[in-house]
């Protein structure tokens, strides 16, 4: 039974940091002007203490991998909006081309699945007409025309 305790009661603090030059540094002393310290501990065989992943690093790591973390996700963020904008703004001028060759007075037509061009008469055209108006009202009233 003491065996199984004994690795465990004699593992060895190590930190591991990165100096000044970039190079990774191990040391059983704190390190002063160091970054990105972590801290492990050996067992006699070698192994880790696994206490956890998160374990043993720094305050100010955690707050600096943290802040890291929401910028890049409000970079995303912004990101994202600016698509979903630019689909919208793309969406509502096809609605607006849509509309004026609606509008035009000319001879509409559709084209089925084989490619054939089916004509509508002026009852679908002006219910065409209305579904488009009713859509650039819903989702295209802040956009500019």
């Amino acid at each position: 039974m003491s065996s199984s305790i004994l690795p465990a009661a004699n593992a060895v603090t190590i930190y591991k940091s990165v100096g000044a030059f970039g190079e990774q540094k191990y040391s059983q002393t704190p390190p002063q002007d160091a970054t990105d310290v972590i801290v492990m501990e050996l067992r006699p065989d070698g192994r880790t203490v696994d206490a956890g992943q998160m374990s043993g690093q720094t305050d100010a790591n955690a707050s600096t991998e943290q802040s890291e973390l929401e910028q890049r996700n409000a970079e995303l963020e912004a990101k994202l909006r600016a698509k979903e904008e630019q689909d919208l703004a793309q969406r509502c001028q096809n609605l607006r081309t849509n509309l004026t060759n609606l509008s035009t007075g000319e001879r509409v037509y559709e084209k089925d699945d084989q490619g054939n061009r089916k004509y509508l008469d002026n009852r679908e055209i002006e219910l065409r007409r209305e579904t488009v108006q009713k859509a650039l009202q819903q989702y295209c009233s802040g956009q500019s025309t």
